[in-house]
């Protein structure tokens, strides 16, 4: 077959082109560390790297969340163990242990009575904590307030008759007309999705419509009612009365005026002061501040559960990262002695052109 030499020409310069291509391509790898730089050269990797790059993303946002949470829920813990403190020096120093013989005179009784006031503004403050611009005891509610305290005042003379009415969101804590709602109140949810596969179920356009499954998303929502008590929520488990046969509302707030109302009645002399009556508004606030600590403990078993998941979501992070590493960048050492070949590869080109033409018959002619 005879070789012409336009075809060895031809031949060369694709060559010479395909080596200044390569040498191209791995000059830029190297430069951008990137194994390709449009999605056309690696379709499947550039997809791949779109889907790592949105887990990513989203990945991110968990962890965001996270750390918001874990503020909200600080605030939470803090102002229950605010709560839960004020109601054992209460208790210690004022309650039951306090009220020897030599603290039954009156004078004592009104200091007395003063702190269990102070002790509930300072409780009410407390159940009304924010966190930025949200009530953190508000349920799913955090933009209003969640409680108010109200005295009652008498419709004749209009002058307070010394009973209180404490309402969350509205609604008479200690009213037993109200149970199923203050039951609806005290299971309130706002869940959160951290990265579980959230599940909706349900149909329709407005939110109570559908149904989230408590396993595939973090409730958010602490109820303050949930802390200090509510008419219907068992603490105490059996229903107590005063001395007159009414019910004796469980509610710590309302607890506190009660007692405080008790130890400041003028017409109690140290002598015939009701211990026992005064005893039993004791125990009942006692056993609203144990479960108080039942919901603190709660509390802290989600705290606990934060943290686990943070740290689910940070090794999350570090495994994508790798992920995308590998699939979109490329390896230094590698990159560096492809480019080498490479560059190697076209001088040996450039040298060869210098010899492609051989000797023929019209060199010699003279």
């Amino acid at each position: 077959m005879r070789i012409t030499t336009n075809a060895i020409l031809r031949n060369y310069n694709k060559n010479l082109s395909t080596s200044m291509k390569n040498l191209d391509l791995m000059r830029n790898r190297v430069m951008t560390q990137r194994k390709y730089m449009s999605t056309a050269e690696d379709p499947s990797s550039a997809l791949r790297a779109t889907t790592l790059e949105r887990k990513y993303a989203k990945n991110n946002d968990y962890l965001d969340t996270v750390d918001d949470l874990q503020s909200h829920q600080n605030a939470q813990e803090d102002a229950a163990m605010q709560i839960s403190n004020i109601a054992l020096t209460l208790a210690k120093q004022y309650g039951i242990e306090g009220m020897n013989g030599t603290n039954l005179s009156k004078e004592t009784r009104k200091t007395y009575a003063d702190a269990w006031r102070g002790a509930q503004k300072s409780m009410l403050l407390a159940l009304n904590s924010t966190y930025g611009d949200e009530y953190v005891f508000g349920g799913s509610d955090a933009k209003n307030p969640p409680f108010t305290l109200e005295d009652i005042t008498d419709p004749n003379t209009g002058k307070p008759t010394g009973e209180q009415v404490l309402k969350y969101r509205g609604v008479n804590v200690s009213d037993p007309a109200n149970k199923d709602i203050l039951e609806q109140l005290a299971n309130d949810t706002h869940f959160v999705d951290l990265g579980f596969g959230l599940k909706v179920d349900g149909e329709g356009n407005s939110p109570e419509s559908y149904n989230i499954d408590p396993a595939t998303a973090f409730n958010t929502s602490l109820p303050g009612i949930k802390l200090v008590g509510y008419y219907g929520n068992g603490v105490p488990k059996t229903p107590l009365t005063d001395k007159d046969g009414n019910e004796i509302s469980n509610n710590m707030i309302i607890l506190a005026g009660k007692i405080a109302n008790y130890l400041d009645d003028d017409d109690a002399t140290g002598e015939d002061f009701d211990y026992d009556e005064y005893k039993k508004l004791v125990g009942a606030f006692e056993d609203g501040r144990n479960n108080l600590l039942s919901e603190v403990t709660i509390l802290g078993t989600n705290t606990e559960f934060l943290t686990t998941t943070k740290e689910r979501l940070q090794n999350n992070k570090i495994q994508i990262a790798e992920d995308y590493d590998n699939v979109v960048n490329v390896d230094m050492a590698e990159a560096i002695m492809d480019f080498s070949w490479a560059q190697y590869v076209y001088n040996a080109s450039l040298k060869v052109g210098n010899n492609i033409l051989t000797p023929s018959f019209i060199d010699y002619m003279s």
